[in-house]
């Protein structure tokens, strides 16, 4: 597959410009949060070791792909950037491609402000799903990957119409991120619900795919164009091992240091849902860590990959659904449902971010008010998993 191939004959429009040089450090991410500190609870901000996040991140899923979308959502990571949410993630799927071009445009916005400093934002992305509309979609990616005759991508690599693994694919979708973004070096990309090829191939196989494009990621990489890589799932790590979607987070990682050699691995995070009526990543133990079965959140933390949560409000669902007994365990300084919910979230150990999805401005003021709040304690955390546990139970 040719690098840079034509992937959707459409015009970047500003992302025509010289692409933004640099990534995220530990001193930028770190001059980002004294920045910021004063108007933030002291845990806000979390350290990876090379970084420094904030617990809550802006996602840019949900939309229609047109200009009135594109505007809000750039408009609304510019002015979560300035609240202090300095993770910032979407997928080359997200609205078709309209996702990342709108971070794109926040970002040049925030810099040519003198707002924030490249090295000061995590930019996150994804690739594994069509970027295409539907119907034509399957049409379309038989036209740009399988019919080239100097591609290995078949229909067989294509799974439930929407997803794909191939390394030739992944490095394709990879240089197109990077063109939507504007950028020279995503700093987290991740594989999006690479689970799905488990519907129609055998574990070992499955490794063995997943082992094919780590090489590519390591690669990308050692070409400057990521800085980490991980997996952003859905079902992956909240299902127990005997379920089809199941993927073993320490054979990955095995896997990921094998194919780095004698350099460290860059796979390092992870992404799953996690919120009130999802809370599998703390309570179900998916994992098997040195004969030992553990949440994948404990998982993680054990094997040096960081986590960070999707849907952590429920798309707002929660809104009017949270029983009284558990809203009066947050305290009154929380006005909202969707406040307690995220304050839920966030507060989960060994979580490293919150990922919400964030157009309105009321909802930007709403959910970075919490900067400002404490997480949860261990202890406060554990009893309101109880009591939600207790209701999703029915009792």
């Amino acid at each position: 597959m040719k690098e840079g191939l034509n992937l959707m004959n459409v015009s970047l429009g500003n992302n025509n410009a010289i692409a933004i040089a640099g990534r995220a450090t530990a001193e930028g991410t770190g001059r980002y949060r004294e920045r910021h500190k004063k108007n933030c609870a002291a845990d806000h901000f979390r350290e990876t070791g090379s970084l420094v996040a904030s617990s809550i991140g802006i996602g840019t899923y949900l939309g229609e792909p047109d200009e009135y979308t594109d505007t809000l959502v750039a408009e609304a990571v510019v002015e979560s950037v300035r609240r202090g949410a300095n993770v910032i993630d979407s997928a080359i799927n997200y609205r078709y491609q309209c996702g990342e071009r709108s971070v794109g445009k926040a970002i040049r916005r925030l810099l040519e402000s003198g707002e924030a400093s490249r090295d000061e934002l995590i930019i996150c992305t994804k690739g594994g799903v069509l970027p295409h509309p539907t119907p034509n979609h399957v049409e379309w990616f038989y036209q740009q990957y399988v019919e080239p005759n100097n591609s290995t991508v078949s229909m067989a690599d294509l799974a439930d119409e929407r997803y794909c693994i191939h390394p030739e694919y992944i490095q394709d979708q990879l240089n197109w991120s990077l063109a939507n973004l504007g950028i020279e070096t995503i700093d987290v990309y991740y594989l999006h619900n690479p689970e799905k090829l488990l519907s129609q191939v055998e574990p070992d196989t499955f490794y063995n795919r997943l082992r094919e494009v780590f090489e590519v990621l390591e690669g990308a990489v050692l070409a400057g164009k990521i800085a980490n890589y991980g997996v952003a799932t859905w079902n992956a790590f909240r299902v127990p091992p005997t379920e089809n979607y199941h993927i073993d987070l320490a054979r990955a990682k095995s896997i990921a240091r094998e194919v780095a050699g004698s350099r460290e691995d860059r796979f390092r995070f992870i992404q799953l849902p996690l919120n009130m009526g999802m809370p599998e990543a703390v309570l179900t133990p998916t994992q098997t860590i040195e004969g030992e079965q553990v949440s994948v959140l404990e998982a993680a933390d054990r094997l040096g990959i960081w986590a960070i949560a999707s849907r952590s409000i429920c798309e707002a669902q929660v809104i009017g659904q949270i029983p009284e007994k558990i809203a009066s365990a947050f305290g009154d300084r929380l006005r909202t449902d969707c406040q307690r919910a995220l304050q839920y979230t966030r507060s989960a150990p060994g979580l490293l971010s919150a990922l919400v999805g964030m157009k309105a401005p009321k909802h930007i003021e709403e959910n970075l008010a919490l900067a400002a709040v404490p997480r949860l304690g261990r202890a406060s955390f554990q009893e309101l998993t109880d009591s939600i546990v207790q209701v999703l139970n029915g009792n």
